[in-house]
């Protein structure tokens, strides 16, 4: 059973992990291979167990204990609980928990590219993507669009961030992923070459003189394809554009020439599914 803690003290040292370290001190905290990430929300958190992340630490509303985090509590060992009133908490954190519940978890080791996509048929990479809303909404929508692995560039925002998590309601959990790449020179080359070795043709998601429709029956038949989708603004790199085996838009109207690349990876994600 977990630990209950009233906090009576806000510069407790324990509570740094919830109010006073920064994203990227959560990252590399100690080792990076001992980072933490924060899940926000009862249902955010289940997914993250579900997913087989450890939890060392929550902190919650008091009268979510026997409430909506009841549940949660029994699955989370003897990991400490810090809780207070609402009022207090946010005075911790500096801002309203969403649904009164975090929880800190240890950061889980990532995957090689290979063995990530050795059964996938589509999988989504994620080209220095830096707004971690953007990479939320892009998990939700692979999560339930059928893509099979998200594959995100060194220079990518943290998938893991707090809001990235929010904001993918926790399918951020549910499909698998990983960065290509360990530094930003290895991208695109390199990473774009380890693609090919491992059987996917490349599509980049970008408006040039020789983009085909994303209904175009050459590409959605390809048997293992990897979307290639760039960061805000700038779009893809035109290196990356010029070393991919494909150039696919979406035909918009009124004049509209592109949309929020969350909102493309959504429309890309339906029409390019893996067809039985």
């Amino acid at each position: 059973m977990p630990t209950i803690i009233e906090i009576t003290d806000l510069s407790d040292p324990a509570l740094d992990v919830f109010a006073r370290l920064t994203e990227n001190q959560l990252r590399s905290r100690l080792e990076p291979e001992k980072g933490v990430f924060i899940a926000e929300s009862p249902k955010v958190i289940e997914r993250a167990l579900d997913a087989g992340a450890v939890p060392f630490a929550l902190l919650m509303e008091r009268r979510k204990i026997d409430g909506p985090a009841r549940d949660i509590l029994a699955r989370c060992g003897g990991a400490p609980v810090y809780t207070a009133d609402r009022e207090v908490l946010a005075q911790l954190t500096g801002y309203t928990l969403t649904r009164g519940v975090l929880a800190a978890f240890h950061r889980p080791a990532l995957p090689p590219v290979e063995a990530l996509c050795q059964n996938a048929r589509r999988v989504a990479v994620l080209e220095n993507i830096v707004d971690s809303t953007n990479i939320g909404a892009i998990f939700r929508s692979a999560a339930a669009l059928h893509i099979d692995a998200v594959l995100v560039t060194p220079s990518c925002c943290d998938p893991l961030c707090r809001r990235a998590v929010r904001v993918s309601m926790g399918t951020v959990f549910q499909v698998p992923w990983t960065q290509i790449g360990a530094v930003p020179s290895d991208w695109p080359a390199a990473g774009l070459a380890r693609l090919s070795a491992l059987g996917f043709k490349t599509a980049a998601l970008a408006l040039t003189d020789r983009s085909v429709s994303i209904d175009d029956p050459a590409l959605m038949a390809e048997p293992r394809l990897a979307l290639i989708l760039g960061t805000e603004g700038d779009g893809l790199a035109a290196e990356t554009i010029a070393r991919c085996d494909y150039t696919a838009k979406i035909p918009m109207s009124h004049g509209v020439d592109s949309l929020n690349v969350a909102a493309a990876s959504a429309v890309a994600f339906w029409q390019l599914r893996a067809r039985d």
